[in-house]
């Protein structure tokens, strides 16, 4: 069900949410946190999607703000969505000039949930600073997405400068299933030093440098990053030692075939990871990740000079 309140302010908004609330039941009952999103209008019915999706896992309330040009200074059009439109989760959309959302704090203070945690999510262009932003400052977690970037290699030069705990990026989130892969494989003996190590993929997706930065900052050892035109993201890992190297190679973005010494090769199901799973897997935690932290501030520089 979608309500449209044009022309408001976040106080009615607020007050239309007690209503629903009182007509349909507990409806804003139980919720964990507030997500704050703030998002391209042309892409607001994308991010809209993905939080609604990982909403099923983390019922929360859902505030996106989006700059709309047709909103004059001072204007602000909202919409409610609760039900079947807003998935478990109750989904207020801002639209306002860009003049409002220079102020986006004072915007939403009256709409959050109360004595409940704040993650902000910014799906496209992100905040050089993203704990000075006015939202990243109410925030506990504030999540970005440097693979959406034009250039995210130095997006991620950008988020090293301005790093603050709390924050963390979806680039680093679709690397879960990789690390905990390769750490597994080195887990196993012959329990030898990686001396060398490289990284295949597209070189615009900020995954491989991540990646590459977690390795050289994990194995104190040179990291090679092998780009490919026409990948789309890591698409194999090489990790010598004195016996042999160990080898995950997926280059199909769907099976990844594991490679050891003296064992036989293995498949692994590991298709490519949707934004839907890595928003919900960082919705599950609030406290600082501390191994993203340093591979961001120190093993970054590694591999991509300052």
């Amino acid at each position: 069900m979608i309500h449209d309140l044009p022309d408001t302010t976040t106080s009615a908004v607020a007050k239309a949410l007690l209503r629903l609330r009182d007509e349909g039941g507990a409806v804003a009952l139980g919720r964990v946190l507030t997500l704050l999103v703030e998002v391209d209008a042309a892409h607001l019915e994308d991010a809209v999607g993905v939080a609604n999706a990982a909403s099923r896992e983390h019922p929360c309330r859902v505030i996106v703000l989006a700059e709309d040009a047709r909103c004059d200074h001072g204007r602000v059009d909202a919409q409610i969505r609760v039900g079947g439109d807003a998935g478990a989760s109750e989904v207020v959309v801002l639209r306002a000039s860009g003049e409002m959302l220079a102020h986006a704090d004072t915007l939403v203070m009256p709409l959050l949930l109360p004595d409940a945690p704040i993650v902000v999510w910014w799906p496209d262009a992100m905040p050089d600073v993203p704990a000075e932003h006015p939202l990243g400052r109410m925030a506990q977690r504030r999540i970005t997405d440097t693979v959406s970037c034009t250039d995210p290699r130095d997006a991620l030069r950008r988020l090293r400068a301005g790093y603050t705990a709390g924050d963390t990026d979806l680039a680093w989130t679709r690397l879960t299933v990789w690390r905990g892969l390769l750490a597994a494989a080195l887990d196993q003996p012959p329990h030898e030093p990686v001396t060398h190590a490289a990284v295949h993929g597209a070189g615009r997706h900020a995954s491989v440098w991540l990646l590459a930065a977690w390795l050289a900052e994990s194995l104190d050892c040179p990291v090679d990053v092998v780009t490919q035109d026409d990948a789309t993201a890591v698409t194999r890992v090489e990790l010598h030692r004195a016996s042999g190297p160990v080898v995950i190679d997926r280059p199909d973005g769907r099976t990844a075939t594991l490679l050891q010494p003296g064992q036989p090769e293995r498949r692994v199901s590991m298709p490519l990871r949707q934004l839907t799973e890595c928003v919900a897997e960082d919705l599950r935690r609030l406290d600082p990740d501390e191994v993203f932290g340093e591979v961001l501030t120190v093993g970054l520089e590694r591999v991509v000079p300052a």
